[in-house]
Parts: C-alpha cells; sequence; structure tokens
C-alpha cells in the first residue's frame, strides 16, 4: 500500500473570518472567562475581550491602518499580544510576528521585509531593551525606505493614546471593515527559523490558521468547559494559533502563565487556575518533570493538553499520562508553513501510538510520503519526504515567489524536508531531517534513533546527536549529553559500553560532549547545525 493518507472531512471547515468566528463565540459565550493574565491578575470574560479587542481595532482604523497594511508585533506572551493578534484580524491588517529574541539585525530585517507600517513591541524583558533596540534600528542607515510609520509601546501611555484615538470612531467602524474582509485575505506573517541565511515570512489567511487552531484542540476534545495553560510563545503557531484559536473557537479560557517560560511557574498556574490543557515542547516538559519537587504540585485537573515543536522522547510523554494526569495528551507534527498541524494523534489513540508517533493525517488534510530523490510515493513502511496537501498550506513566502515555487510544488504539495515513515496503520513517525541525516561509510543514519535509544540511559537527562566531519568515513556521531541532577560522569567509553551489542558498531557516537543546554530556537527547537558547528570546532574537524 502506498504511504498516501486523506483526513476525515467531517466536522466541515470553518468559513469565516477570524473576527467574524470570534464575535460568534463572544456572543455565544459572553460571560465565560477568556483570557488570564497570571502575573498581573487581569481577566477577561469574552464580552471583555471583545470589548478591548474591538477598542483596539478602532485604535488601529484611526491611525491609517488600511487591510493589508501590516503591523508587527515584539514581544513575550501578555495579554496584549492575544488583544493586538485579534484586532489586527478584525482590521483585515496583516499581523507580522517578530520573534522576541531577534535583535537589531533581525528586526530590521523583518520590518523591511515585511513593509511593517506600525510596531506593537514591550519596552524591556530580562536582559532585553526593546526600546533602544527600535530607537537603533530606526536610526540608521539600514531602514532606508522603511514603511514604520509609528511604535506604540505596550503598557505605556503608546497604548492608551492608539485606543483614545478609536474613540472618535463610531461603534459601527470595526464592523464595516469586517464586512470587507475575506477568509482567504493573508492575515498574518511568521517568519520561519532559518539555519541558514535569512529566515522567511510565512504568509497566512484565515482560513488557514483559524481552521488549523479550531481542529487541532477538536481532536483533544475541547470545549468550553476547558482552560488552557499557555507557556508557549504567540509569536509562533503553537502559541497564537493550536493554543489561541484552538481556545477562541471553542470558547474555552486562555491563561497566560508568565511572561516567558518557567517550568515552577507554568506548574503553579496549573493547580491555581485549574487548567484542564497544558501545551509545550519536549524541552518544556523534561523541564517541568525535572524539577526537586514535581510531585508537590496537585495536577489533577489537567486532561489534556499538546506536544509538538520536535520530536517527544517517548519516556517523556509517559510521564505526562501517568505523572501529569494528561490522559488524553495529543502529540502533533508540522510547520509554520501549513498553519502547522499537519498530523496528531487522537484521545482514543493506545498508548503506541501516543508514544512513538507523531499520529496520523489531520482532517481536510493530505499526506504523502515520497521518494526525495524522484518524488514517486514510497510504499508504506519506507523512509521518504513528508509532504501535505489541503487547506492548511501558507499562501506563500512573502515577496518570494521564488523560494515558495521551491516549497510548494505545482499540484500544490509542501514539501517539508523531513524524513518519515507511514506504518501500515497510516500512523506516521519521522526519523529526522533530510539535512541532518548522517552518511557514515555509506550508512545513512538517522539521528533520532540513536537519541531515543541513548535517553534510556539512566544517567541522560537529554541527549542531540549530530553528524560531524570525518576523514575517513566522510561523517561521524557525535552525542550532546545533559546529565541528570547528581548523575555519574558520562564519556565516550561510558557511552560505547552501553550501546554495544545494542545498536549497529556504525550507529555509537564516536565522540560524547557533555553540556548544560543545547543552542535552541525561542520555540524549543534545536539547532543542530549550531551544534554540528561548534562540535567541529572543539574537536578540531575540517
Amino acid at each position: 500500500m502506498e504511504s498516501y493518507a486523506a483526513g476525515e472531512t467531517e466536522p466541515s471547515l470553518l468559513e469565516e473570518t477570524i473576527g467574524a468566528n470570534f464575535e460568534r463565540i463572544a456572543r455565544e459565550h459572553p460571560d465565560r472567562e477568556a483570557l488570564v493574565e497570571v502575573a498581573s491578575g487581569r481577566r477577561w470574560t469574552y464580552a471583555d475581550l471583545d470589548r478591548d479587542v474591538n477598542a483596539v481595532a478602532r485604535g488601529l482604523l484611526a491611525a491609517g491602518v488600511a487591510k493589508g497594511d501590516r503591523v508587527g508585533i515584539w514581544a513575550p506572551n501578555c495579554a496584549e499580544w492575544t488583544i493586538v493578534q485579534y484586532a489586527t484580524a478584525k482590521t483585515g491588517a496583516i499581523l507580522v510576528n517578530v520573534n522576541p529574541a531577534y535583535r537589531t539585525h533581525e528586526l530590521a530585517y523583518a520590518l523591511n521585509q515585511s513593509g511593517v507600517k506600525l510596531l506593537f513591541s514591550a519596552t524591556e524583558f530580562k536582559s532585553s531593551d526593546y526600546r533602544s533596540m527600535v530607537d537603533a534600528v530606526v536610526s540608521t542607515g539600514s531602514t532606508s525606505g522603511m514603511a514604520l510609520e509609528r511604535v506604540v509601546y505596550l503598557g505605556t501611555e503608546d497604548w492608551d493614546a492608539l485606543v483614545g484615538g478609536g474613540k472618535g470612531l463610531p461603534e459601527s467602524a470595526v464592523a464595516d471593515r469586517m464586512s470587507t474582509l475575506d477568509k482567504d485575505d493573508p492575515i498574518n506573517i511568521q517568519y520561519t527559523s532559518g539555519t541558514t541565511g535569512y529566515p522567511k515570512g510565512a504568509t497566512l489567511s484565515h482560513r488557514n490558521i483559524l481552521n488549523n487552531g479550531f481542529f487541532t484542540t477538536e481532536l483533544i476534545n475541547f470545549s468550553e468547559q476547558d482552560r488552557l495553560c499557555i507557556p508557549v510563545p504567540f509569536y509562533h503557531c503553537f502559541g497564537m494559533v493550536m493554543a489561541n484559536l484552538g481556545c477562541t473557537t471553542h470558547g474555552a479560557a486562555m491563561v497566560i502563565p508568565a511572561p516567558g517560560f518557567d517550568p515552577a511557574v507554568t506548574l503553579q498556574a496549573v493547580v491555581d487556575e485549574k487548567c484542564t490543557g497544558l501545551y509545550g515542547v519536549p524541552t518544556m516538559f523534561i523541564a517541568m518533570q525535572s524539577l526537586p519537587d514535581f510531585a508537590a504540585y496537585d495536577l489533577s485537573t489537567l486532561r489534556t493538553g499538546v506536544m509538538a515543536g520536535s520530536i517527544c522522547p517517548v519516556e517523556v510523554m509517559k510521564r505526562c499520562v501517568s505523572d501529569m494526569h494528561m490522559g488524553d495528551v495529543s502529540i502533533c507534527y508540522g510547520m509554520t508553513e501549513t498553519s502547522p498541524v499537519s498530523c496528531q494523534t487522537r484521545s482514543d489513540d493506545d498508548l503506541d501510538r501516543r508514544t512513538t508517533t507523531i499520529g496520523r493525517v489531520h482532517p481536510h488534510v493530505e499526506i504523502k510520503i515520497v521518494d526525495p530523490a524522484t518524488g514517486v510515493t514510497v510504499e508504506r513502511g519506507e523512509t521518504g519526504e513528508f509532504c501535505t496537501r489541503g487547506y492548511s498550506v501558507m499562501l506563500g513566502y512573502w515577496d518570494e515567489p521564488e523560494k515558495t515555487a521551491e516549497t510548494v510544488d505545482a499540484e500544490g504539495w509542501m514539501h517539508t524536508g523531513d524524513l518519515a515513515v507511514m506504518r501500515e496503520d497510516g500512523y506516521c513517525l519521522v526519523v529526522g531531517r533530510i539535512k541532518d541525516m548522517v552518511i557514515r561509510g555509506g550508512e545513512n543514519i538517522y539521528p533520532r534513533e540513536i537519541e531515543e535509544f541513548l535517553y534510556s540511559h539512566p544517567d541522560v537527562e537529554d541527549v542531540q546527536v549530530v553528524g560531524v566531519p570525518d576523514e575517513k568515513y566522510g561523517e561521524e556521531l557525535c552525542a550532546w549529553i545533559k546529565l541528570r541532577s547528581g548523575a555519574e560522569p558520562v564519556d565516550e567509553a561510558a557511552i560505547r559500553a552501553f550501546s554495544t551489542g545494542k545498536l549497529a558498531h556504525y550507529k555509537i557516537p564516536r565522540y560524547v560532549m557533555v553540556v548544560d543546554e543545547f543552542p535552541m530556537t525561542v520555540t524549543g527547537k534545536i539547532r543542530k547545525v549550531e551544534m554540528r558547528e561548534e562540535t567541529a570546532r572543539r574537536l578540531g574537524l575540517s
């Protein structure tokens, strides 16, 4: 049987704009809690949130923001981020998500490449002085021809001025603008984490992200009774689509535990707010489960959640079910360019499917596994490139048609660059990235397999495996290892002894580096390109 599958077609796709959907849900659940910002103690019902979203939307209209204008947001998680998300959707402005970890060079690129007209920005967070960085970008020659006209700093008089500017407009102004919008209009630009060159701006429509948020939470049985703890960043699809839009399409509550991820603060928010769901990337769940007082948190209100962003170690997933009460927890797989989810495990899947696969095809989506060289669909059980097609595929990379054509083919298939296997039952496994595959002496090695094995070592808390240059074999393996607290030291000899007889000799890492942390993107994705470069530098490999 070929490695092809199509998702179910019921329930139907939501054929609304984000604003229309939000207003419909707010009318149905006006008094239900919609948004909680734990750090400040602020709370909004759906009626409250719709009122504040409309106030900011009128402010944007008064500021001259037209349909299709780009409005940027550069801030860690906060209530204003969510309000801006829905306000821009109601005005038809295209929200440009700027990574909070960006610095001046990257900020200037994102603002210029997308043509941002108005920027919402935090003032500061941790070691980041956003105001001084914005000033530096605006004052340098790199911004010649920049479209930026106004900067609104969150939590300052700038915000009040923007909202105040809209008070002179009639209440009907927002509805009038919404009547001109279409569900297929572009509404969001998200810059993908580029590992080489500049990041690309994946451009997404109302239809793309509204439906993906809806179906992701539909598959974990969300309703207006649910309360979701959201420690993942809003600037990424995981936060603003799978979390925010997943909640608002069901009338559920969005709970923001903190501006940035903190494992103890996140767990305390779950306890205090009686959250039923929790999202996170694997590194977040590892951090929470590794807290010395983890067992002291009463997580009995949890029922479900999503783990995504990168492949999850099996043991971590099992602990989510057994120790965190997340019996309905789901694994999601996708990428920014596909809004993001293409595959997901179901709440009634057995433990094997929910701990060893990325699930099966999402509703209203098609997937296939193809030979990367020929494009021919491979048989089930064979490794190939994961491709997907359907409503969720992006409109394209902003102002980069050639790069779009390199990724989305003429038949609408998104080529992900991920190596995957579709099992006979239609469930898929990701075995690595095409570019991460290591070829040692002619043998194809998938680092993921070795990582899963080494994770079973009693002293290993987390592990990442990369290929590094080797004169004899072309490439050799290096394992970056984070040890558990109080663990015995580990070196190449210890790993070799642990692996011998269990892994083929060519899969046993030649090098081992014990580290405190891995280089990561702000969304928790491991930057293996950096790891390869750093390994080669430290070991003196050319």
